[in-house]
């Protein structure tokens, strides 16, 4: 008990200032542009373009696969187009970290990879996860106000698509998109349809004046890594009735580095993998049923993320499943409300 509420104290301590970290113009562990530090260069490696006759099945898949390595990150957001009367532009927002993209699974048709932040020092916490699905009919959506249901595509839309499911560092969701990859020109490009997101860490720890994101996303694969462009619409929710705050341009750019050591995070992943695939299991066992999901706190309560982290630091420490299970349903039970689907 007392060796459970120790690693909990420091796995609490750690994020506050992890996170913290990542979003301090000052710090010189993390950038504050998106210019890659003397100290850590770039590799630079030619995108494998399609061939001729090649399935664009085949290409997609590569172009996914490409985003799976170890990256200096650069994120930058800048408010553009003010769309509500009286509203004053926010200062853009700069902050970076180190990042190890691992592979979870790989099926043909479904690419599962994690996200992993390192420090400097060593330190390491999980981030999110991104799912790729080939022609997936249905899934989750974020609809707002912690609510997530289940949606049907229009079949005609299906075909040649692929899904992203971005997941919480909790492994629970976040936001969907289905979208095609292009590769004229030799670049690959996946651009999503729009889609509702709830609100990040770096606008729920300073802001409430609005409450959902409208989001159109970008990922391309370039010469040195990635990116992943966000054409936001911020929206104040009130009375059911939705208002346009404010339009924001997200930047996030992933680049190949030598000279930083991110071993600890796949030292991280190796030792807890067992654990979270128990959690994605968890969670996919109501998300399949095609049922709605309620979380029961509010946008920026990280008390289960918190639980969860701790739980996987224990488990790391005691790999035993079964002696974290029970603690692992009584968050489950605390903290989200599963919703059986509708019989019609």
């Amino acid at each position: 008990m007392y060796l459970e509420v120790a690693i909990k104290t420091i796995r609490v301590i750690f994020l506050f200032l992890f996170l913290s970290l990542l979003t301090a113009c000052a710090s010189k562990m993390y950038m504050t542009k998106s210019d890659i530090p003397a100290s850590y260069s770039p590799i630079d490696r030619p995108v494998v373009v399609c061939t001729l006759n090649e399935r664009s099945f085949d290409c997609d898949r590569r172009a996914i696969l490409a985003m799976l390595g170890e990256y200096q990150v650069a994120f930058n957001f800048y408010e553009t187009t003010v769309l509500r009367s009286g509203y004053e532009r926010k200062n853009p927002k700069h902050s970076g970290g180190f990042e190890v993209v691992v592979l979870v699974g790989d099926s043909g048709s479904h690419i599962s990879m994690q996200h992993i932040l390192v420090a400097a020092n060593g330190m390491t916490i999980k981030h999110w996860r991104q799912d790729w699905v080939y022609e997936l009919p249905s899934h989750w959506v974020y609809v707002g106000n912690q609510r997530f249901e289940y949606n049907y595509r229009n079949p005609s839309s299906v075909p040649g698509t692929w899904t992203q499911l971005v997941y919480e560092v909790n492994d629970g969701p976040r936001y969907a998109g289905s979208g095609r990859w292009n590769h004229r020109y030799g670049v690959s490009t996946w651009t999503s349809e729009r889609t509702w997101r709830p609100l990040p860490r770096r606008e729920y720890t300073k802001r409430t004046d609005y409450q959902l994101l409208n989001v159109e996303n970008r990922h391309t694969i370039t010469p040195q890594g990635w990116t992943h462009e966000q054409d936001n619409t911020k929206i104040v929710r009130e009375d059911g009735e939705d208002i346009i705050l404010v339009r924001e341009f997200g930047f996030n750019d992933y680049r190949r580095i030598t000279g930083f050591n991110f071993s600890p995070g796949l030292t991280y992943w190796k030792d807890t993998a067992p654990f979270w695939s128990v959690v994605r299991k968890r969670w996919d066992s109501e998300l399949k049923k095609g049922g709605n999901i309620v979380l029961s706190f509010k946008t920026g309560d990280e008390n289960f993320s918190d639980i969860v982290l701790s739980l996987a630091d224990t488990y790391r420490a005691n790999p035993s499943l079964e002696a974290h299970l029970p603690s692992l349903e009584a968050a489950f039970d605390k903290f989200v409300d599963f919703h059986a689907p509708a019989r019609h």
